[in-house]
């Protein structure tokens, strides 16, 4: 595969410095569009099956086979999200600065290959440990388990963190910005894109949930490791069709230029110390010091000029916080919340905790065409923007359902404490409140809505907003929202959780009938209120790359 771009004028038959798959200069009328994000949409449709074929039912096997606490275990999954969405970071620049983003994909989609493997294997050690236990005990699983658990877990992790911002990146990459009809397929994609992702999403909560909770752990992770290798063989199919930018000969992306740039600060400080103490008593001796040393920052003009393209999106990112700190409790505190109410669907069928999820995607699934088709045309008309709202705007209205939706969910949550403690089961956890599970449904929709505002946005904004060779680390700074969204809760949970226990009776109890998970919903509210007013004001004053094309709030 070509490492260069082409660096032929576009002449309306060719895309500007873009390549095929051998290194020629990319017809547009047979390489990327539609017929390429086909294959690329596919991949990661796949790829959201299996991450969260593991994920979103990971606090019920941390609780269970593994026998962990709620508390703890709340904070292992969300220090294990967080890491598999900050490794993005590296990915990125990795992908941006020597790889590509399509070697990174392929590489990335053979270890995630690879962690599946293990995760399943690892539920076979852990069934192992079990047979040799005496009839009617409880088996813990052995450290040596455990650890290997993890350590797959962890190697998943690895495999996001490459996979995740390069696949977005190079659907994109497929539709060219400065052709008009390509320009607005490329704002659509976005929104299809995420269609997509949650289609498959909504599938694996149904299906994998109900086949790890009723038949089996290891064939509810080894399923997930199949399909990831056949989505592998997928992208491969869309070889030919693809449009390349890869990295030209010469131009290292952020990381390695910061490098470079260090390394030749470090070395002419050196040199001009040296010739300052042989001459310590000349006064311009220090002001050469302070020449070389702006002139080593000069000399690498191009690396300022992204560093600060990317650092002044950095208020954007902070006041999107709390918003992912939110976003974390739906597959943990929602889900072991689900757990104990009535789940039943006739006599015999009940609906797996982690399947509630799925509504979040439904909602998504449904709301997403609606607004492409309705909301965007108009919106459209009254502003005359051809996106409808602005990023930011679609961004802010996201954040202000998920607030909602935290309050809707303290609400429900007291709700069910309340009618606990009326039916007499709040010291009988196994006994499921009698308060059906459906209750729940409207948080969840709520925060499927906000999704479709605020992460499509995110997602649009810094792939939009970073300079031009950034982009796959641009959707690496909207992952690590999310990344340090999980570090904060899981923060917060381990924080309160200490405080809580100490005064007598922690919010996270095992039994949850004895917890106030209510109350951390209604902090988290009030922390996103406050986040919200932040957010507005920074918003109000950004101002947008691209000003032909402004998108001002």
């Amino acid at each position: 595969m070509a490492d260069g771009g082409a660096g032929v004028a576009a002449d309306g038959s060719v895309v500007f410095q873009a390549v095929d798959h051998r290194g020629r200069p990319a017809s547009r009328a047979s390489t990327g569009g539609w017929r390429s994000a086909f294959f690329i949409i596919s991949v990661e449709i796949a790829e959201r099956f299996s991450f969260y074929g593991v994920s979103a039912n990971l606090i019920t096997y941390l609780t269970g086979p593994l026998g962990e606490g709620v508390a703890k275990a709340a904070s292992a999954l969300n220090a294990w999200n967080g890491t598999a969405q900050l490794l993005p970071l590296l990915g990125g620049t990795l992908a941006d600065s020597w790889l590509g983003r399509y070697r990174t994909i392929v590489l990335a989609s053979l270890i995630y290959i690879l962690g599946l493997g293990m995760l399943a294997f690892s539920t076979l050690l852990s069934s192992g440990g079990h047979h040799q236990c005496a009839s009617g005990q409880v088996c813990a699983p052995s450290t040596r388990q455990v650890a290997f658990f993890y350590a797959s877990l962890y190697v998943v992790a690895v495999a996001q963190g490459g996979h995740k911002p390069c696949v977005q990146a190079f659907g994109a990459d497929q539709f060219d910005p400065t052709d008009p009809l390509e320009s607005v397929s490329r704002s659509s994609f976005f929104n299809w894109w995420y269609f997509g992702m949650c289609g498959g999403t909504a599938v694996t909560l149904v299906f994998l949930s109900y086949v790890q909770d009723n038949i089996g752990w290891g064939l509810g992770f080894g399923i997930p490791c199949a399909v990831m290798a056949a989505a592998l063989a997928v992208f491969l199919l869309g070889t030919r069709t693809y449009r390349y930018y890869l990295i030209a000969g010469g131009k290292k992306g952020l990381l390695a230029r910061a490098g470079e740039a260090f390394a030749e600060w470090r070395s002419r400080r050196k040199a001009a110390s040296h010739e300052h103490g042989r001459d310590a008593s000349s006064e311009t001796s220090g002001l050469s010091v302070v020449d070389e040393e702006d002139q080593a920052v000069v000399s690498n003009g191009d690396f300022v000029k992204e560093a600060k393209a990317v650092l002044r999106l950095f208020p954007i990112w902070a006041t999107c916080l709390i918003y992912a700190v939110a976003f974390a409790q739906s597959s943990t505190f929602f889900t072991k919340q689900a757990s104990t109410l009535d789940r039943r669907i006739g006599d015999r069928f009940k609906v797996p905790p982690a399947a509630l999820q799925s509504f979040i995607s439904i909602t998504i699934v449904i709301f997403i065409p609606i607004y492409d088709r309705v909301i965007v045309p108009v919106s459209r008309r009254y502003s005359g923007r051809p996106s409808g709202i602005t990023m930011l705007q679609r961004i802010g209205t996201g954040m202000l359902l998920s607030l909602l939706s935290m309050v809707i969910a303290a609400l429900v949550e007291a709700r069910r404490l309340r009618i606990a403690r009326e039916a007499g089961v709040v010291d009988e956890p196994k006994v499921p409140v009698p308060m059906s599970l459906w209750w729940m449904v409207p948080q969840y929709v709520l925060f499927g809505a906000a999704d479709v505002f605020t992460m499509v946005g995110l997602q649009e904004f810094f792939y939009d907003q970073v300079p031009d060779k950034l982009r796959s680390l641009g959707l690496a700074l909207y992952l690590s929202i999310f990344g340090v969204g999980s570090f904060i809760s899981s923060a917060l949970v381990s924080v309160i959780d200490r405080v809580t226990t100490a005064r007598g009776q922690s919010w996270f109890a095992n039994n949850l009938n004895r917890g106030h998970v209510d109350y951390f919903y209604w902090l988290l509210a009030a922390l996103s209120a406050v986040e919200l007013l932040a957010y507005v004001f920074f918003a109000v004053i950004y101002k947008y790359k691209n000003k032909g094309a402004v998108h001002a709030v």
